[in-house]
């Protein structure tokens, strides 16, 4: 007699991919999202939430849908790193708002960075973020100011739509896109076509996780393609055409991915269309059941490069895209178009060097005034915390230069100070472990007297969490933040050390060594110990990731 097969009427789960007809059981945050689409959040901030004030805002809304907006309740004052991960996300949260401008493209006019500085001083307690995507970030934001704040935004044509949330964040290209004379092509029409047709589209509102997007011909890679989730990489086919190389799958936190080759050749006005389909895969094919496998690298280390072209061209463009060749490594390590540089036109981009990203609203204000008095009043951000002002005539650079000096604006800082990075971190934060912001400054100044005549670009990247929002993977030297044991016992602020981390060619992720950790305190003495063995034993040449790859342990230790 033959047992009968067991039936159920429970849905299967699979990877909560909706092409595979999963679509039950939903996580919190997919059931957040079916409940109501986080686009509609903008309706119930003006209406309501901003006139019932923080104690008025659903939770859904509140810890989900705002994002959509651009708005994640930020970390009260006073809570230590130790506590991050022991309380709930209300005993975490203060009654005010970090908000995120986007910037796609890093294009800003004078007009624009004054409305954005403004804000800050207004509304921001004149505080703001320079972020590594090229937006600025403010804080202590409260909901009953938004609807102004937005109106000033769109006044210049600016916006917080999907700066955060499962949607297409904001899409990186070159600062100098149309400036200078050896790129590939000027990606600033493609990137915004794309956002302007698919950018708060119901189409793309509900993606299994984020969706990073970058679209660039710069020599440098300067947006960092290779970490990206969605890549259009400036490239020439062998007809000597220019065209995108596209790269999928990249992305860091806690599984770090290189994005991967499709193989194929996109033309100018392909893109749009190649992105949207792309961006379709990722909606119909993500997985959703796992946040924590939601990001549309886990789907390429199952797919590979070869599938995902397959599905691309059968099932989304109805066409299949002729083979592409790779573009040539980037033309510099350092990515971040800080200096002076020559523009096709005969001007000037005269970059430079921010306090780790931040900033206040009152200098943001003098930068658009800078701009106006020494250039044409277009400014540009970069993916690594910089500023860029374009169009200075080459008797104004010095007068320039030293008028940014006068603000410790830097067109020619040290290389601590031009390669250092950081996160957010505890100060406003609810993810984050250590303070970072400050700390970083510090760093940078301390190793500036340490080792004043230090002579090639270092990296130093400072988080406050394994979630590497200023992408401690990728740094010469990566600090994660993490809670650590000092001498006497007692668990105070530290870092997980990350060392020799490169992107470009031979492209690799920073070494550990068995959980290597110093406290806040032991940083400086450890990048000093570690550069000094550095510099004592490096080769002509070598570039200090390539010191660690043949390091022996204890020169690292």
């Amino acid at each position: 007699m033959s047992t009968p097969t067991r039936t159920s009427n429970r849905p299967q789960r699979g990877q909560g991919q909706w092409a595979l007809g999963y679509r039950e059981p939903l996580n919190p945050n997919e059931r957040m999202k079916k409940d109501s689409d986080g686009l509609e959040v903008r309706q119930r901030i003006l209406d309501i939430y901003s006139k019932t004030g923080f104690e008025g805002i659903d939770p859904g809304d509140l810890r989900g849908r705002m994002r959509w907006m651009g708005l994640y309740t930020q970390r009260a004052q006073g809570i230590p790193g130790g506590k991050t991960a022991v309380l709930e996300p209300e005993e975490l949260e203060d009654s005010y708002f970090m908000m995120r401008a986007r910037i796609d493209g890093g294009q800003l006019t004078s007009d624009a960075l004054r409305i954005l500085g403004g804000i800050s001083t207004e509304f921001g307690r004149d505080v703001a973020d320079v972020t590594d995507r090229q937006n600025v970030q403010y804080h202590w934001i409260r909901i009953e100011d938004v609807p102004e704040i937005w109106r000033r935004l769109e006044s210049v044509g600016l916006s917080t739509m999907e700066a955060c949330g499962d949607v297409p964040r904001v899409m990186l290209g070159c600062p100098l896109a149309g400036i200078l004379e050896d790129e590939v092509l000027d990606a600033t029409d493609v990137i915004a076509a794309t956002v302007e047709k698919y950018v708060g589209s119901p189409e793309f509102s509900n993606l299994p996780r984020k969706w990073k997007t970058s679209m660039s011909g710069c020599v440098d890679h300067c947006t960092e393609p290779e970490i990206d989730d969605v890549s259009f990489v400036g490239v020439r086919n062998e007809a000597g055409e220019a065209g995108y190389d596209l790269w999928v799958g990249g992305g860091l936190s806690t599984n770090p991915m290189f994005a991967q080759r499709i193989g194929v050749f996109v033309r100018p006005d392909q893109v749009t269309d190649v992105w949207a389909a792309c961006t379709s895969v990722f909606r119909d094919y993500g997985y959703r059941r796992q946040r924590n496998r939601a990001r549309i690298k886990f789907l390429m280390a199952d797919w590979g490069p070869e599938k995902f072209r397959q599905v691309l061209q059968d099932e989304y463009l109805g066409e299949a895209l002729p083979d592409g060749p790779p573009p040539p490594p980037a033309k510099h390590d350092q990515r971040d178009h800080v200096g002076v540089s020559r523009q096709k036109d005969g001007l000037n981009a005269v970059g430079f060097a921010l306090r780790t990203g931040r900033i206040s609203g009152s200098l943001l204000t003098t930068i658009a005034n800078l701009a106006d008095e020494y250039g044409q009043g277009r400014i540009r951000t970069t993916t690594q915390q910089k500023l860029v002002i374009l169009d200075v005539p080459d008797e104004r650079v010095e007068a320039l230069v030293d008028a940014l000096a006068e603000h410790d604006l830097q067109v020619r800082p040290s290389a601590f100070r031009r390669g250092t990075m950081a996160c957010t971190g505890l100060e406003f934060c609810k993810l984050a472990i250590v303070e970072t912001k400050q700390h970083a400054q510090d760093l940078y100044a301390e190793l500036e007297k340490r080792l004043p005549d230090f002579d090639v670009p270092i990296g130093i990247n400072v988080n406050g969490c394994p979630n590497s929002c200023a992408r401690f993977q990728t740094a010469d030297i990566g600090f994660k933040g993490s809670m650590v044991r000092d001498d006497t016992g007692e668990m105070v602020e530290g870092f997980q050390v990350h060392l020799g981390g490169h992107l470009g060619v031979e492209a690799t992720f920073g070494r550990k060594f068995r959980g290597h950790k110093v406290t806040k305190a032991e940083t400086a003495d450890y990048c000093e110990r570690v550069l000094r063995g550095f510099l004592e034993r490096r080769t002509d040449g070598e570039s200090f990731a390539h010191y660690v790859s043949r390091a022996d342990e204890e020169w690292l230790l």
